[in-house]
């Protein structure tokens, strides 16, 4: 079954795919990347799309569902859609594809609690060279501020800081949450819930069991 990852940025959607990649063999379709690969293969999509970008305007969504059809016809297999669709247009367009293809799919809600999910981000110190990463007050490092294995400075990334995180947050909550309720009534994918901020083992485990039994658990 294809899925559909829908939550805020932080709930771990992206650490789950990589784990679902690696033990089911789904592929994380990202529509960035199948944007910049027709703009840079000179795609007729990707003229098209070329166009709109240089003068100044945004892809439209039509175009970018185009180049989704494409890419699935011409890689086949199970795919993670992890940050499209990000609006409800999106969410009509990809219905409408998945039915003209003979796709099903299953959209999954990672709830989270802004508070706590900000407590989390904030408190997340990062590693440059490695990309190991610590918490503050869940994962300390052995000594404050240093990486335990090379003893050099750890940082707080940009996306980490409170302010980026609550405006971002808050544009999801304008244009992407309500996703939520379009699939809780979409004919063609059904919707199930995960507790993003549960332990992540705890998480994979319910997405492989969804993935192996077609429900979660």
């Amino acid at each position: 079954m294809n899925l559909i990852f829908l939550g805020p940025p932080g709930a771990g959607k992206g650490t789950q795919a990589k784990a679902l990649e690696e033990r089911f063999g789904y592929r994380q379709l990202s529509t960035g990347d199948i944007l910049r690969a027709n703009v840079q293969d000179g795609t007729p999509l990707g003229i098209e799309a070329d166009g709109h970008m240089v003068s100044g305007g945004l892809v439209p969504d039509d175009l970018i569902i185009r180049m989704v059809e494409r890419e699935l016809a011409s890689r086949p297999g199970e795919v993670i859609f992890d940050g499209f669709p990000r609006t409800v247009p999106q969410a009509e367009a990809l219905d409408a594809l998945l039915a003209r293809t003979n796709r099903g799919a299953v959209a999954i809600a990672f709830d989270v609690d802004p508070d706590v999910l900000i407590d989390r981000l904030t408190g997340r110190r990062t590693h440059p060279g490695s990309g190991r990463t610590y918490h503050v007050k869940h994962n300390p490092p052995k000594i404050d501020g240093v990486d335990d294995e090379t003893g050099e400075p750890l940082v707080q990334r940009p996306d980490d800081v409170e302010e980026t995180i609550r405006t971002r947050l808050a544009t999801y909550e304008e244009k992407t949450a309500p996703l939520i309720g379009y699939y809780e009534k979409s004919p063609v994918a059904t919707l199930l819930h995960v507790d993003a901020l549960a332990p992540i083992e705890t998480v994979s485990a319910q997405l492989a069991g969804l993935v192996r039994n077609g429900r979660p658990g």
